[in-house]
Formats: structure tokens, sequence, C-alpha cells
């Protein structure tokens, strides 16, 4: 009888692990799931580079944006049944995309699915801490992380293989029936649970909203409609204006949705500008190759997807042993390295890609470019948690993993925007005409990420931000 219990518990952590793995795993596969049904997606709907752009970004900025509303939400009204929403929410607007008769229907169903997702997210770790007991968290979080991993390294490849062998609307529909048997089992096996004194953000909210959708739209739309025209200049103006006073805002306000006093540590500051740019030369890559291996090379689907796996598919081999080097020299140096291997292996495609170029070219730049992603995801949650006292990780992670969405929202639009300036889709010529300076920026700006990596102190410099009682030694050490 005295059994009972343990094993009861050991139940429910499975249960939530299960739960909480695969819907995290669904939010975070359709960041890149949709890449390689882009060119299916265009010649079913048709629709210019920009409806493209919006097909991806729609779902990353509302996902960025509201992220960590999301996990405010879930504080105030109970972590489970705001899950059990976003869930809801992520599902049907799955739907509506499957169902989208033009593409506008489908950006629309995309910036829905990124609400839901945003919901959902943040409240899959709240929920699977509150279920752990401290003691095996590490395990069962990394087992979290890896699942999470999985589905970035299996995005292409899944979209790729329901494309070719179904049709694109199934990257969509898949989630359904998923979203449909978790509703019930989260309602029955995760317990529920609330933070303390909850507050909702709705300014500083709508305030990066606003912002970054000016921004990105004026990115967007800048090639076609002139750089010096109204709305363009209107949304670059107009979305600086909102981003300043969103930072405003999180100086001033009592509970701001990213408070500003986080980066006054200088390895918050410094790992948020890497993940930042890292994420936006990423993306957009991604974006723009995804295409280049249907459209001018000739692959399907599916042959696109599994030769991406060189880059998407590395941190599943590489994260472990760069984990290794992180525990032993620190975390600054590996991050730093692998946001220069990123930016090389980028610079290579920029150098190697032609409209005739071999596969066999191309091997040498997903490897180096797939090895330095991994060299940087490994080490970056670790820096960004030793950089905060103990009672602020909940927001620092959460401010992390919005500003990698909205990385990537900026990298497709910046990319792409350099694409259609010098290139187009005409020819497999033009194509590459407009790639390779894409890649050009995208390589810089990973670049410039590597920069700011070095500005990481190192373990014995690490220090987070000042506060009425100091954070424990182990916590400044983990910085790295």
């Amino acid at each position: 009888m005295a059994q009972q219990p343990t094993e009861g518990r050991r139940g429910s952590v499975v249960w939530a692990l299960v739960i909480t793995s695969v819907a995290g795993f669904m939010a975070a596969l359709d960041n890149l799931v949709v890449t390689t049904a882009l060119p299916s997606i265009r010649a079913d709907l048709g629709g210019a580079l920009e409806d493209l752009e919006w097909t991806v970004s729609a779902y990353t900025l509302t996902f960025a944006v509201l992220l960590m509303f999301g996990a405010a939400l879930g504080d105030r009204f109970g972590r489970r049944r705001m899950f059990l929403v976003g869930l809801g929410v992520f599902s049907a607007a799955s739907a509506a995309a499957a169902l989208a008769p033009g593409m506008g229907e489908l950006i629309a169903a995309r910036a829905v699915q990124g609400v839901g997702a945003a919901i959902l997210m943040p409240l899959t770790l709240t929920l699977l801490s509150a279920t752990v007991p401290p003691e095996r968290r590490g395990m069962v979080f990394g087992i979290w992380g890896a699942v999470n991993g999985l589905a970035v390294a299996a995005g292409p490849l899944i979209g790729g293989s329901l494309t070719e062998h179904i049709s694109w609307q199934w990257i969509f529909w898949l989630n359904v029936p998923i979203g449909v048997l978790l509703l019930p089992l989260a309602r029955l096996r995760l317990a529920e649970s609330r933070g303390p004194d909850p507050r909702l953000d709705v300014t500083g909210t709508v305030l990066a909203s606003a912002g970054l959708f000016g921004i990105v739209y004026a990115l967007v739309r800048g090639n076609a409609d002139g750089w010096t025209s109204g709305p363009v200049l209107g949304g670059l103006v107009g979305g600086g204006v909102l981003m300043a006073l969103f930072v405003r805002h999180g100086i001033r306000a009592r509970n701001p949705i990213l408070p500003m006093r986080l980066f006054r540590s200088r390895a918050f500051a410094a790992v948020n500008t890497a993940s930042l740019l890292m994420f936006l030369g990423m993306f957009g890559s991604i974006f723009l190759l995804s295409q280049f291996l249907q459209g001018v090379a000739g692959y399907s689907p599916t042959e696109a997807g599994l030769r991406m796996l060189p880059w998407t598919g590395m941190p599943m081999i590489v994260a472990p042993i760069a984990g290794f080097l992180s525990d032993r020299v620190g975390g600054r140096p590996v991050v730093a390295a692998g946001l220069a291997l990123q930016a090389v292996g980028l610079g290579w495609f920029a150098v190697v890609i032609e409209p005739g170029v071999s596969y066999a070219a191309q091997v040498p730049a997903l490897i180096v470019s797939g090895i330095g992603m991994a060299m940087y995801f490994a080490p970056s949650a670790n820096i960004v948690m030793g950089s905060v006292l103990p009672e602020e990780q909940g927001i620092a992670s959460g401010a992390n993993n919005a500003l990698r969405e909205v990385g990537g929202a900026l990298g497709v639009a910046t990319l792409a925007a350099v694409f259609s300036a010098q290139g187009g889709y005409e020819s497999a010529t033009r194509f590459v005409d407009g790639l390779t300076p894409a890649l050009w920026v995208g390589a810089s700006a990973v670049a410039v990420g590597a920069l700011a990596a070095l500005l990481i102190p190192g373990r014995r410099a690490a220090k987070a931000p000042e506060s009425a009682s100091a954070p424990p030694k182990s916590l400044v050490d983990a910085t790295s």
C-alpha cells in the first residue's frame, strides 16, 4: 500500500510529460513545417512573395508578441484552463488553415494559430513543473526539450512529405486529431495551478504587437510600394515609435510584460541580442533555401526536407556534446563559436549557390550551419536562466523565446525584401540573383550575433540584476 502514492505520482509525471511534450511539439513544428510546402501553396492558392512571407510571419509574430501574455493568462485564470483554451484555438485555427480557399484566409488562420500556440506553449513548462518533483526535473525537462528540438528538425521533412504524398492542407489537418485527443487527456490528467500575483499587461502587449506589425509590414511591402511611399514610411516610423514607447513602458510600469530591468544584466542583454540575430539569419535563410531546393534544384517537397536535415537535424547529434563543452569551458565560447559557424555556413551557401549547383557542393554548408546552430542551442538557455534571479527565471525564459520568434519574423521579412529587390521567381538565374545577397545579409546578422555573444561575461564575471536579495552563487556560476 505504501507504494501506491509513488506509483500514482510517477503516472502523473508520465501523463504530464506526454501531454505537454506533444502539445509543445505541435506548436514548435508549425514554425517551419510550412516552409517546404510554400511552392505548392503558391501554385494552389496563387499569391506573390509577400503572401508567402505572411504565411510564415503571421504565425511567428502573433506567437512572439503574445507568448508572455499567454503565461500571464495562465497565472491569473488557471494554467490548465488556459492550456485547454490555447489548445482548442490552435486546433480550430489549424482546421481553418486547411480549409482556406485563398491566401488571405490562410494568413488569417495562421495568425490565429499563433495566438493559440502563444497561450499553450509557455504553460507546458509550468504545468510540467507543477507535477514533477524537483529532483527529477532535469531529466524530464531534458526530454521535453529534445521533443521540441525534434520538431524543429522534422518540420521541413514532415511538411514536405505530407505535401508531396497527400496535400499541403494535411500539414494543418495533422494538428486537429492530435488536439482533439489531447483536450480530454489534459482535462483529466493535468492538475490545475495558478501563479502568484498575476497581472495582465494589456498596454505592453498592444504596443509590442502594433509596433512589430508596422515594422514587418513595411519590410514586406517596401519593394512593391517603394521605400519612400506613405504606407511603408508610416509602418517604419510608426512601428519604431511604438516600440520606443514599449521600451519606455517596460521601464516605468510596475508589472510590464517585458521588464527592461532584466537588460541591466550584461549576460541577459548579450544572449538575447545574439538570439534575435541568430533567428533572423536562420529563419530568413531557411525560408528562401527551401524554395530554392524545389523551384530551382528541382527536388520534390520530401526530397527538399530530407536534404535540409544535415542543417536542421544536427542539434539532435551535436547538442549533447555542446552541452558537455559548455559545462567544461563555459557557455560564452560555445555560443560565440556556434554563431560564428552558422555565419560561415550561410556565407558558404552564398559563395557556392548557383542554378546548377550540386547537392554535394551544398552539404558542407549545411553541416557547418547545423553544427553552429546546435552549439548555440545547448548553452543559451543556461545563460538566460543564470543571468537573472530565481524568481525572474519564468519571465526571462519567456522573453528569450519571444525575442527568438521576433527574430524569425524579422528575418523572413528582411531577407525576402533583399531577395525581391535583387531577383525574383521569373527564372532560376533570377532566383539565385536574389538569394545570394539575401544569404549574405543573413550571414552578416548571425556574425554580429557572434560578436554580441562575446560580451557575455565569463563564469566569474557573470552577475544577475541587482535586487534586495542576491542570487545564490550556483546561479551566478551557471552563467557562462
